[in-house]
């Protein structure tokens, strides 16, 4: 096509012009008379007989005699176009994980296993790839072990571009699934003063380079990544009823576990009016199901791909969390349950220990392999702010973790103590009462009973999905001794 039309240009202006010239021109044209379409949309098969273009990265080529044919996909999905063209069309630089433009008519596939196919009359390669170089081969797959060596470029493969996919449509259906259930986004401060988990795994921001003045801090008081949004939700909701917030937060905890990142994505959720953790686990679970079926029902072929060959058989564990209604039982069952069994832990299990992974998993199978809530914690386990439930002997706060299968701990969530004498004598016992001054504020001047919860996100994708490793789940992971990029 291009050859017969630089020989009409030229016998029509009868001027003699460099092959290039008369090319660029009819690139332009051809650009001109297309529609521009994303790989996902041009599938569709809507425009069917329509002129398009299409920008994206090669999956494959495969050269025949007189037919060349490129598979084509720019991340708008997990399936590629494939673009048929004459072998003249045929370029060096077209290769694996090449930048292309093709311009052509898009036609209904004659093969079963692509509905539409695009009759190119232009390959434009962008950028060249080296392919000797270039980390993933087309005819490999690579585990995301491998993968995971390469930060700046496993967006290329399919696995992770699903993922991405994924944690986009999970990040909107979140947002959706508050926004529908009149809950008011705030956006949490990242830099804060306080260390809501009281654990001291924080990170201390200050300026870089020489000051006049070391000793003097740039907020004039020590300075920390956030550890939680929750405080700064507790105060939003003494003047709005039902808040969320969505956003990274930070723990400097030097762990090389598969379960942790320094850097990572909480959703948090705090209600006013509330006064029974049954409040609490409904919108837990509520989250959870709405959430899941939202990214099951937009990202089906994604999620397919990680149930085949990431995690086989794990749709039959999203199905029956999301079919069969979710276990509750209180810490101390906990412990009994895990007493009571013939495992060999490596942690030991008595009344008043933390659970651990290996305990949670555990009382997860043990449930049916099904989504586990665990109430009423030891309330020397909780932080200051978890109500006190003032049983005695065993003296327990009203907090909840979810555990789920193949994670553990999901969220976790308690009542707020509201009642401003116990609120007070704790945190004087801790040394704090100054230092959370304005939370007592919060008591004195219209309180009500209210408690939340935080969900990790990083962990709820690993749930669904059935991902071992956690930083195979976001984009840039942050761990102890590693901050690649």
């Amino acid at each position: 096509m291009f050859n017969a039309a630089i020989k009409a240009v030229d016998v029509v202006l009868n001027v003699s012009l460099s092959r290039r010239t008369v090319l660029c021109s009819i690139r332009h044209y051809c650009k001109k008379s297309s529609k521009k379409l994303r790989v996902s949309e041009a599938l569709e098969g809507s425009d069917v007989g329509s002129n398009i273009t299409v920008e994206g990265w090669v999956r494959s080529v495969r050269s025949q005699k007189d037919h060349l044919f490129v598979h084509v996909n720019d991340g708008s999905c997990l399936q590629p176009l494939q673009i048929v063209a004459s072998s003249e069309l045929n370029d060096a630089l077209l290769t694996f994980g090449s930048a292309v433009e093709v311009t052509g008519c898009l036609k209904q596939s004659p093969s079963r296993k692509q509905p539409v196919e695009l009759l190119a009359d232009q390959i434009n390669v962008v950028g060249g790839c080296d392919t000797l170089e270039f980390p993933f081969k087309i005819k490999e797959r690579h585990g995301l072990d491998y993968v995971r060596q390469y930060p700046h470029m496993r967006c290329r493969t399919n696995v992770f571009s699903s993922m991405m996919r994924i944690r986009s449509a999970a990040s909107a259906a979140i947002h959706s699934h508050f926004t529908e259930r009149g809950f008011i986004q705030i956006h949490t401060p990242v830099i804060t003063s306080n260390d809501c988990e009281g654990a001291g795994e924080l990170f201390q921001v200050e300026p870089s380079g020489q000051t006049t003045e070391p000793d003097k801090n740039f907020f004039s008081v020590p300075a920390f990544l956030t550890v939680s949004g929750q405080l700064h939700l507790e105060v939003m909701s003494g003047a709005f009823s039902r808040v969320y917030t969505f956003g990274p937060t930070f723990r400097a905890e030097n762990s090389q576990s598969r379960r942790h990142l320094a850097e990572f994505y909480m959703v948090e959720a705090e209600l006013a009016f509330t006064q029974s953790l049954e409040d609490l686990t409904k919108v837990m679970e509520d989250l959870f199901r709405s959430v899941t079926e939202q990214v099951l029902d937009r990202c089906s072929e994604d999620v397919d791909l990680f149930h085949q060959r990431v995690s086989p058989g794990h749709r039959a564990v999203v199905e029956a969390m999301l079919k069969e209604s979710f276990t509750v039982i209180s810490y101390t069952e906990a412990i009994d349950i895990l007493n009571r069994s013939s495992h060999n832990f490596v942690f030991p299990t008595t009344w008043g220990c933390d659970l651990q992974t290996e305990h949670e998993k555990f009382l997860v199978k043990h449930c049916g392999n099904l989504p586990v809530f665990v109430t009423d914690y030891p309330y020397d386990l909780k932080p200051f702010y978890a109500r006190d439930n003032l049983d005695h002997p065993l003296h327990t706060a009203a907090a909840v973790d979810l555990l789920v299968p193949g994670v553990g701990e999901l969220c976790g969530g308690s009542l707020r103590e509201d009642r401003l004498d116990l609120l007070t004598a704790r945190l004087a016992q801790a040394g704090m009462e100054d230092t959370y001054d304005w939370y007592l504020d919060l008591r004195r001047f219209g309180s009500a009973p209210h408690g939340g919860f935080g969900m990790g996100f990083e962990r709820y994708l690993q749930c669904i999905l059935g991902v071992d490793n956690i930083k195979d789940v976001i984009p840039f992971p942050r761990f102890s001794h590693s901050c690649q990029l």
